[in-house]
Parts: structure tokens; sequence; C-alpha cells
């Protein structure tokens, strides 16, 4: 893997960028309601990118994805074109962003409950959750001297823990004036010995990558659809997504796309 080590300057650019990235789903919450389409919400964070933030929304025609976030919603498990689709109470909905701010990306999602989180299932409730504890329990992992294996194990084994199941075809990937580039960052342990030897290259400070583990309630078998683009849970069951971009440190990492409510709570 050919992974590029970011300067202090990109650093910095790319710390700019995931601010603004996490401002979008800061702003877009309050309007994630029931009767909302998916494609009025594309709308708003695309107004939001582009006139407030002065950004570019990186998902727009990228390899032809016609829109400017992803919208996933229930057994979505991502790429989710957004469409008139009006969503409705109880839907557990993920919208990832990604924007591009001085030639830089800031890439970022987060589960939403509509109508709150009192209306989602036990199950859904549990599943969110759970992917986010994923999530941390991977980024726990990132520090010099560990490595993409040590992330990947963290995961999946706290997602295996709670009987969730993790998809395999989509993996986290490095980040910076490229959207998606080395490395890959898996989020399950291959079973064959040479996929393993890739995994366990050093982390080193410098590097910036993203950890997004989707997280399914039934198998880890997903269908792309024909768009092309919307991956949805071959057995229909609810899958949820949380996913941050971070740079390892000296001592550990950096998280470039935290949310006010993480820094709030102390999430991580």
């Amino acid at each position: 893997m050919n992974i590029v080590i970011k300067t202090e300057e990109q650093i910095e650019k790319l710390r700019v960028a995931g601010k603004l990235a996490a401002e979008v789903l800061e702003m877009i919450g309050a309007y994630v309601v029931p009767g909302v389409t998916t494609d009025e919400l594309n709308s708003i964070c695309h107004d939001y990118i582009v006139n407030t933030q002065n950004a570019i929304p990186a998902p727009l025609n990228y390899h032809g994805f016609p829109k400017s976030v992803c919208i996933s919603v229930n057994h979505v498990v991502c790429h989710g074109i957004p469409s008139n689709k009006k969503l409705k109470k109880g839907d557990i909905v993920n919208i990832d962003v990604t924007v591009i701010k001085d030639g830089m990306h800031g890439d970022t999602s987060k589960m939403y409950f509509v109508g709150g989180e009192n209306k989602a299932s036990v199950l859904a409730k549990r599943l969110v959750d759970i992917t986010q504890a994923c999530l941390y329990k991977g980024i726990q992992n990132v520090k010099p001297g560990n490595t993409f294996l040590d992330i990947a194990e963290a995961i999946e084994t706290h997602a295996h823990k709670h009987n969730f199941s993790v998809v395999e075809i989509f993996c986290g990937h490095g980040i910076g004036e490229v959207f998606h580039e080395d490395p890959q960052v898996l989020h399950y342990v291959p079973s064959s010995a040479r996929e393993k030897e890739r995994l366990a290259i050093e982390l080193k400070p410098g590097m910036v990558f993203t950890i997004e583990p989707m997280i399914n309630a039934g198998k880890k078998q997903v269908t792309i659809l024909k768009d092309g683009w919307t991956a949805v849970t071959k057995d229909k069951s609810l899958s949820a997504q949380w996913e941050h971009t971070l740079a390892v440190t000296d001592t550990g990492y950096e998280i470039f796309t935290l949310r006010q409510e993480e820094i709030d709570k102390g999430s991580i």
C-alpha cells in the first residue's frame, strides 16, 4: 500500500475540512423528521455546504453519484441515493457527508432516529448503539506501533459479542487531497494469511484515514441495487454505520470530525 504521510500544513487543512463535515451533521439533525424526503435533506445539506461553508460536497458527480450526500435508511447499508422517499417514525437513517475545503476532504457519518429515539425498536436502538461503540473501539486502537489488524479485530470482536455481523465488502480508507486513497481500513479480520499480513502494517504519525464500520442485525451479505450504488442487506435486516476521519499522532489519535455532542459527553 502506498500510504501518504500528511504534512503539518495538510493536517491543519484536514482539521478544517473535518470540522465542516461534522457541522453539517449537527445542522441537519433538526430536519430528520417524519414526512421529510431524503432528497429534501440532500438539498439542505448541499445548500449549507456550498453557501454557508463555501465548500464542495465531494460525493456530487463522484464516479457518477448524482447527489451531494449519501442517505441510507433501515436495511440500506451505505451509498443510499437521496430520493422522494419520505421518512417515517421508527426509521433509522445514516447521513454520510464529505466536504472539500482548500483541496482537503473531511468525511463522516451519523445515525439518526426518525421521530426520536423512543420511536425506534429495541433492536434498532441496540444496533445503532453497538455500531457506534464498534467505531469507538476501533479508534481506541489507533496509536503508533499498533496495526490496522488491531483496529479490525477490536471492531469485529465487539460486533460478534453482541450477535451482529460486520459488512466485509466495504471498508474505511485513507483520505486527504484524494477522497479515497491507501490504506484500506478493514473492519473485520480476514481469514487468509495474505490479507492478515497486508493489515499488519504499523500505524505511524501523519497517517490519516477513516474508520466507518457497517454492522448488520442479520447476516453480513450485501446486495447492490440496479442503480449501481445503493447497497442493502441481502436478508433485509437492519444496518447501521458511523464514521470518523482521524490522524495517527505521536501518542495516539486525533479525530477531525468530532461533533459537539461527543465532546460534551466525553464519548471518546
